[in-house]
């Protein structure tokens, strides 16, 4: 078993933070908007996260940061015209999805991120990052507050642990939004199939979303497939999902799991219940891999009529931080 470690390095020709541990390593990508683009387990050869193959593939990456390891969504998902109205004001954000004439993802998918430390134990490896806003920071012109925005990984025997913390460094509310939009390798292990895997995923109600894909603030009926999504696990790619849904936690716990029928073992994508929403994307039906996005808000929350408790819209006041965990890991 491999001692832990970890250290910089490059990755396909960008700068990298690795750790290392045991069975397990990871891959931190500081300057390309803090993306944890590699998460291995060397022993089995599963690559649970989609990377890119080559250096053609960091080109796709940079293009499309979205669609590889776990991005950073801030604020995530869309917002009709690019508005955002809130607490007696509206931020105007880019509108970079020309289709649907709406901001899509947020900021943060292709900045640098400070590293502000890595290091190992006996028991784990682990490195931290940070995005500091203020007045200099290329965001403040489209969310005008001060905040720190800082993300810690570690791996162990545990697997990979993630924590998230925002902290309002400012002297106004400010609201918190915050998603991954973790891309899963379906199938992760080597000798499997798209064939061979079943996805289950802790959704509650589905989202109706209008012809921008955003919502119009009505439920729909789970479909008959959905509720296996729910309950016992579907193929994933037996049709396009695109699809919003309410979180609601089992046994506690609000998580994805990815099982691999051939190789018996089921990959656990647990989120923690701050994450009121998922969405749910599969790359139009193409197997390969799907995207469990865990989100805090609904899609274009501000300009939904419902209460603040159910589309997940809070806010922070001065000083305070929000922080929530997650972990991958096999059983």
């Amino acid at each position: 078993m491999r001692q832990h470690r970890a250290y910089e390095d490059m990755y396909l020709g960008e700068k990298a933070i690795w750790l290392e541990g045991g069975r397990y390593e990871a891959a931190l990508l500081p300057d390309n908007g803090g993306n944890l683009i590699a998460f291995r387990d060397t022993e089995s050869g599963y690559r649970f996260l989609r990377e890119p193959e080559d250096e053609d593939g960091m080109n796709k990456f940079k293009a499309r940061p979205f669609v590889y390891g776990i991005p950073v969504l801030f604020p995530p998902n869309r917002y009709k015209d690019g508005e955002f109205p809130w607490n007696g004001r509206t931020y105007h954000f880019p509108v970079n999805e020309a289709e649907t004439g709406n901001h899509l993802h947020g900021f943060f998918t292709d900045i640098p991120w400070t590293v502000v430390e890595f290091g190992h134990t006996n028991s784990e490896s682990f490195v931290t990052i940070a995005n500091r806003i203020d007045e200099k920071h290329e965001v403040y012109r489209y969310f005008p507050h001060k905040f720190t925005i800082k993300l810690r990984y570690s791996i162990s025997e545990d697997g990979l642990q993630q924590q998230v913390m925002i902290r309002n460094e400012g002297d106004d509310e400010m609201p918190c939004l915050l998603a991954f939009h973790t891309a899963i390798n379906a199938p992760f292990a080597p000798g499997s199939t798209a064939k061979d895997c079943r996805v289950k995923v802790t959704i509650g109600e589905r989202w109706e979303l209008d012809e921008r894909m955003l919502p119009t603030g009505k439920y729909q009926q789970l479909t008959a497939e959905e509720e296996q999504l729910r309950d016992t696990g579907i193929y994933p790619f037996g049709g396009e999902m695109d699809n919003h849904y309410r979180a609601a936690p089992q046994n506690g716990r609000n998580r994805m799991e990815l099982t691999d029928t051939k190789q018996a073992v089921t990959l656990i994508y647990d989120v923690g219940v701050s994450f009121k929403h998922w969405m749910i994307w599969n790359n139009f039906g193409k197997e390969g891999f799907l995207c469990p996005e865990p989100q805090i808000n609904l899609v274009n929350a501000p300009q939904v009529d419902l209460p603040a408790d159910q589309i997940g819209l809070f806010s922070l006041k001065p000083g305070e931080i929000w922080e929530e965990s997650g972990r991958l890991y096999v059983k």
